[in-house]
């Protein structure tokens, strides 16, 4: 199958399954949820009833918002101007491409959230491998069994991320880098050898993150117990067709660029009142939505692949879950 047929493919089968999505969408708010009412319990200790409440309340004020950020602890401290609008994306990737450190409540919180994906991974992957409708318990049985099978993949994966960011990010940026533009004298050439470097760094990312998400995605399909396994099996699939899994992640990583772009134009800035300040809320929901939905598609676009090429639409090697019945009718029968 043709690149952009399987990209269709992918999104048809997230569109087919919306209450993956809303669920998806739900646990994410959860996930954050706690540190929210954390940040709102701080801010209201800060002000209280006084007259800078009020103030708040029709504008920022950036002299208050450096005060309570020097006075206030290590989450208060994330209460940063850069978290407004489409600033929080830019500062995300610059932190993400520079590997600057977070702090440690960010920390807890994206951990967290990335064992909740690795939980949903295997219900999720599943529920698109099948390309039907699934019921509850067999989702949440496809989790179960292969967040056991997952975990013990984490090792591997957070060894690979280590390697790229502890390793190859400083080896770029703070050697090779210097190394290339100790003579040159112009800075323009300097910010292309840097843009260079960063290219060089985000296929070493994408390329991670190919192989293990293939490597999930054998593992769920062929119904694998041996994650070592699944990992070579992921590279080899990833080496053989490499035309098309790269085609695949260009196409829908301009998905996101696109949904980027959208965002960008529509985000409200820092100055946004009254029903402005509920757009934005609206806005910014919209686009995590977004965001969520394009994750998804790469999921399912990258099953759907697999099949294509090595397998059909609509197998697994695992066998549907039966639902056992309560006890109670077990001793009737």
């Amino acid at each position: 199958m043709p690149t952009l047929p399987v990209l269709r493919d992918g999104i048809a089968r997230v569109n087919r399954a919306p209450v993956i999505l809303v669920c998806v969408f739900v646990a994410t708010l959860a996930a954050a949820l706690p540190f929210s009412m954390m940040m709102r319990d701080a801010l209201q200790a800060h002000l209280g009833s006084s007259m800078m409440a009020e103030q708040l309340a029709g504008g920022v004020n950036v002299q208050w918002w450096s005060e309570f950020t020097d006075q206030a602890g290590t989450l208060g401290k994330t209460f940063q101007p850069g978290i407004i609008g489409f600033a929080a994306v830019l500062d995300n990737l610059s932190a993400f491409a520079d590997g600057d450190a977070r702090a440690t409540p960010l920390l807890w919180l994206g951990a967290g959230y990335l064992l909740l994906w690795l939980f949903l991974a295997g219900g999720i992957l599943d529920r698109y491998a099948r390309a039907r409708s699934t019921r509850p318990y067999e989702f949440f049985a496809a989790c179960g069994v292969y967040f056991a099978r997952f975990l013990r993949m984490a090792p591997f994966i957070a060894l690979a991320y280590y390697v790229v960011f502890a390793v190859v990010h400083p080896f770029l940026f703070e050697r090779l880098f210097v190394e290339l533009t100790r003579d040159v004298t112009v800075e323009r050439t300097a910010f292309f050898i840097r843009l260079l470097l960063y290219v060089i760094f985000g296929v070493l990312l994408a390329l991670v993150s190919v192989v293990f998400d293939y490597a999930k995605v054998r593992a769920v399909v062929e119904d694998r117990r041996s994650m070592i396994g699944a990992i070579a099996a992921g590279a080899r699939f990833a080496r053989r067709h490499a035309a098309a899994v790269v085609a695949l992640y260009v196409m829908t990583g301009c998905l996101f660029v696109a949904l980027l772009a959208i965002y960008a134009i529509a985000a409200p800035g820092a100055g946004s009142t009254g029903a402005g300040v509920w757009f934005g809320l609206l806005i910014g929901q919209l686009y995590l939505l977004g965001r969520l939905w394009i994750r998804l598609v790469f999921y399912a676009s990258e099953t759907a692949l697999f099949q294509s090429r090595l397998a059909h639409t609509g197998y697994i090697a695992s066998a549907p879950v039966a639902r056992r019945e309560p006890p109670i009718v077990e001793n009737a029968l």
